[in-house]
């Protein structure tokens, strides 16, 4: 029998027959947005990461373990992103599939990459001894792929036709379904990537800092280029010397705008670009304020988005 989402998502029950509907959980809410454009009029998945939490470091509950648990297949980003579920998925069924999207052919994949480099010297040996008590505090490090990876619409419109497959292999009287919503929705992605390239045009040569380097699949696919970050990660908090050094580097730099996170203290903008006149704007990686659903991934994008022009324009 499917259970309902975890979330207020709707399922729209199109004839489809109910006991054959794979009982499918994502991770993070970008990711259950495109499972659930694939599944729309057959099901709905659930939902294991609450809007709003940091998927880096997460503790379940009950009703989100017992989601996960009966799946017969879970779609998420991977260990480098939500390091604390590999041992919940070791426990699965043996039928349960898993669908790692880091892992898909075709992904586009970046390294970490350290903006530090680029300020002044006396701040380089904070970052990393920051960067170093993250890796201990966190058991994950920021060396190989960013797992942020989804912020490349780009990588979206490849695993939509990864989920199609593997929904369809489980579920062979609706695969017909599967893989022509998966098709309208990659079409649609599509026509969305080159909406915002025109758009974010106006971005190009802006300079601009964000609180840690999580965007950048989004910027090298619209050519954008950030000038710093206030922290090298969104579980690390900047100490006094990475602030001067970043404080130094707006300074006379041209840097118009700085991005904040919905779950993240903005006074710690007001310590890197005081006395700079620098306006203060929010991106939104995870879709925090969005409903969860279809519509989440492409309206997550657009916001974004939104917020680049905001800043283009100096509104």
């Amino acid at each position: 029998m499917l259970r309902f989402s975890l979330v207020a998502a709707v399922s729209v029950w199109a004839g489809a027959g109910v006991a054959d509907v794979p009982r499918v959980a994502t991770d993070i809410a970008p990711v259950h947005s495109l499972v659930s454009q694939v599944m729309e009029g057959v099901g709905a998945p659930d939902l294991i990461l609450r809007p709003g939490a940091s998927p880096h470091d997460y503790a379940l509950r009950p009703s989100e373990a017992r989601a996960l648990q009966s799946a017969d297949i879970v779609v998420w980003v991977g260990e480098a992103l939500t390091p604390w579920m590999s041992k919940p998925l070791e426990s699965l069924s043996p039928d349960a599939q898993k669908l790692e999207l880091m892992e898909v052919e075709g992904t586009v994949l970046h390294d970490f990459r350290d903006l530090s480099e680029q300020e002044e010297e006396h701040g380089r040996e904070e970052d990393h001894h920051e960067h170093d008590e993250h890796t201990d505090a966190h058991g994950h490090d920021h060396e190989g792929a960013d797992p942020h990876v989804w912020l490349d619409p780009a990588n979206a419109r490849v695993w939509l036709t990864h989920i199609a497959d593997a929904l369809s292999e489980l579920d062979p009287d609706n695969a017909p379904l599967y893989r022509k919503n998966a098709q309208a929705a990659r079409d649609r992605l599509a026509g969305l990537e080159g909406d915002l390239a025109k758009r974010l045009s106006a971005m190009q040569g802006v300079g601009y800092i964000s609180f840690h380097d999580a965007y950048q699949y989004f910027e090298k696919r619209f050519a954008l280029e950030p000038v710093g970050t206030i922290s090298l990660s969104d579980a690390s908090t900047p100490g006094p010397a990475r602030l001067a050094a970043l404080r130094d580097r707006v300074a006379g730099s041209g840097v118009r705008c700085a991005f904040s996170e919905p779950q993240f203290d903005t006074r710690l903008f007001q310590a890197a670009i005081d006395g700079e006149p620098v306006k203060t704007y929010e991106l939104d990686p995870l879709g925090v304020g969005l409903e969860p659903g279809a519509g989440l991934y492409p309206a997550l994008l657009e916001k974004m988005a939104a917020s680049f022009e905001a800043c283009a324009k100096g509104e």
